[in-house]
Formats: structure tokens, sequence, C-alpha cells
């Protein structure tokens, strides 16, 4: 397998082993339950890693890190402006230590853009193994095109990697039907069922017991379309027609079709483009910010809450642990605590008191129906890290 070489990769390779343990103790005066495993560390996320390490090896159901994307660029919360082997070597061993930390049942989800995204999926085959890899979503972040680009940019990455693929590849959450999705099922016949989406009753290929002519009710004779055969054995096919499960149209002369019912609607399998009207976008990220914060005292670079809830509500289930070690503003936390997540979230900048903090304290929790109700600031910790001996 090919591997990424840079100019202290030696090095490198070996610092998460080599990083120190330390100790995690709480601030008294942040927190109110010493049950919880919800935790907020301020410090160096190298540093953090290595210390929960003896505690939560194997445990951390779903990671999500927004680390800095190497733009070029500083912002106000942090340095941005790192050479490309520098951000290598923060990266590596802090990425070893996360797989370490991720449970067999457990995906990585890794936020960037093109400046690093395509070095890091390579530095991710190496680390998880290329057959974990589970997809690059695609994350439509703008609303419109940034007219002084040559091409502007429409998109991040967020590079996804399991642990195990074979124990989450049928174990991942659907996404729920939204209100448009819900929409599209009708009753044209009445069915005693409720309503219905009708889809394509044909396969891909050539299979020889699955090439029998049908008939309609109206009379009008089918074969399967050149390069495809019917979905289904032919006993099949009876079965579901005499279940009413094929739709054959109104005046039962059409290609037959099968009947999927709102009611056995599980949701939709993930897939790899999510658009802005599904998760949101940069600005309304802004807007989320500003409104917590107000716009003098914004975080810069923020994620949607719906993007970090798409993706939690895809990976875990309520009581799951969520880390994000590049914290920022408190975004996954935030959204894990609404979602009766646990949590662990790791900031090194000051914005870790003067903006996770502030948010947690603000944090209402989703609760069924998507309903809010409050839950005070309690359920939480802020912890510092201390050097052992």
């Amino acid at each position: 397998m090919p591997t990424l070489h840079w100019l202290t990769r030696d090095k490198d390779i070996a610092a998460s082993s080599l990083a120190p343990y330390r100790l995690l103790e709480a601030v008294e005066t942040y927190g109110d339950d010493p049950e919880t495993q919800n935790m907020l560390i301020h410090g160096d996320n190298l540093d953090a890693l290595k210390a929960l390490l003896p505690f939560y090896a194997g445990k951390i159901k779903c990671i999500y890190i927004d680390p800095p994307y190497n733009t070029q660029s500083a912002f106000e919360h942090y340095d941005d402006n790192l050479e490309h082997t520098e951000w290598l070597s923060m990266m590596y061993p802090r990425f070893e230590l996360l797989r370490d930390l991720l449970s067999e049942s457990g995906l990585i989800w890794v936020n960037l853009d093109d400046n690093e995204a395509h070095y890091t999926k390579i530095i991710l085959d190496e680390i998880f193994g290329r057959k974990n890899f589970v997809a690059n979503v695609i994350w439509q972040k703008r609303t419109s095109p940034d007219a002084r680009a040559t091409i502007s940019d429409a998109h991040d990455h967020i590079l996804v990697y399991a642990k195990d693929f074979e124990t989450i590849r049928a174990n991942l959450n659907k996404i729920e039907l939204d209100e448009a999705q819900r929409a599209k099922y009708k009753n044209p016949d009445n069915d005693r069922r409720g309503p219905w989406v009708s889809t394509d009753f044909t396969a891909q290929g050539y299979r020889p017991n699955q090439m029998y002519k049908i008939t309609t009710p109206g009379g009008t004779e089918y074969h399967p379309p050149e390069g495809r055969c019917w979905a289904n054995l032919e006993s099949v096919f009876n079965n579901l027609v005499a279940n009413n499960k094929i739709w054959f149209g109104k005046k039962g002369n059409s290609r037959p079709r099968i009947k999927n019912f709102l009611s056995d609607a599980q949701g939709l399998t993930p897939w790899t483009w999510w658009g802005n009207q599904d998760v949101g976008h940069n600005q309304e990220a802004k807007k989320e910010i500003n409104k917590l914060f107000g716009a003098g005292n914004a975080f810069d670079t923020p994620k949607p809450e719906r993007l970090i809830k798409r993706i939690l509500h895809v990976s875990t289930t309520p009581g799951d642990i969520v880390l994000d070690s590049f914290l920022g503003s408190g975004t996954t936390a935030a959204v894990a605590h609404k979602m009766d997540r646990n949590y662990i979230g790791i900031e090194m900048g000051e914005h870790a008191e003067t903006h996770c903090l502030p948010r947690l304290k603000k944090s209402d929790r989703w609760g069924t129906g998507g309903n809010l109700r409050s839950t005070g600031m309690g359920g939480w910790w802020l912890i510092q890290i201390l050097p052992i001996g």
C-alpha cells in the first residue's frame, strides 16, 4: 500500500508512543455531576488523548474532528498558517491515538477542505487500514459562489473511517424522512396500508430465472428491458401481485413497479452528498454563533449544528460517547448534549472558556418530536491536564 512521506515522518510516527501520560483533574467550580462522562478538557489534545487512553481505549463510538485546514491564513482563535510538514507532524500521532480510542463499532469523521484532505486520506488508509475506509462525504458548505475565486470551492470533505468496517457496515442509522420526502408518498389506489411510493421492478444484469414474461391486468405484455432482468423470481413476483404490492399504473397497463409503504419506511440510507438545505452551511453556522455570543465575539469557522446532528444520528445512539479533540467553539459537545450522547471535548485555546463553557451552559436538549427541554449547566466537567509527578 502506498504511504505518504514527509521530512519528519520517522519522528512523527513514534510521537504518540513517546508522549507522556498525564493526569486529568476536574475544576471544581465547573460542573456538578461526579458520575458524568461528559468532559471539556482545556489543553493540548495530544496530552489529553494520551491521558484518556487508559480509561477510554476502545470505548468511543463516534469521533468528529475539524482540525485546522492549513489554508495559509491566520485566524483569530488559532493559527491555521502551518507548513505542510508541520501539519502532517501534528496530525499523524493524534490520528494514532484517536484510532486506539475508537470502539470496534465506531466511526471517525474528519472534516477538511482540499488543502489537506487528499494527503490525509493516504495517512488514514495507513493508520486505520484501507479496508476500513467508509466514505468521503461531500458537504455543500456554501450557498453561492465566491466571485473572487478562479473556481469557487463549494464543499468540504468529511473522510469517514471505521475501526472495523465489517462491524459497522449494517449497523448505521438511516436518515429520517423530512416533510418533503414524506409528501412524495401517495395513495392513488386507496390501499388500506396507507400512502406509498413505487420503485422500479428491474435489476441490472442477466439472470436466466428472472427473465420471464409479465402480463399486466390490462393485458399488456412486458419483458425485462435490454441489459436488465426482473428484480425477483417469478414466484416472488406472483406473491407480490397477490398482496397488492405491484403497481401497474392507474389503467393497469404500465410496466410493473413495486409499492413501498410509508408505514414501513425506516429512513434513507446515508449517501455521500450532503446538501446545505439538509445539513446547514457556513452562513447558518455563523448566525448560530452570533446568536450565542454576539457578532463582536463570534468564532471564525464554526460548523452548523445540523451537520453535527446528522453525523451523530447516523453513527450513534443515546448514551454513546462522542469525542471531538479540536472542539473550537463547542458545537460537537453542544449537539451531543442536546441529543443525550455522552461527550468529551478537547480545546487548547482560550475559547475553551470564552466559547465552549458558555455554550454548554446555554444548551438545551432536543426532546422527542424535536421539542426542547432545558437541562441547565449540570452534567459535565471542565478538566485541566496535569503532569504526573
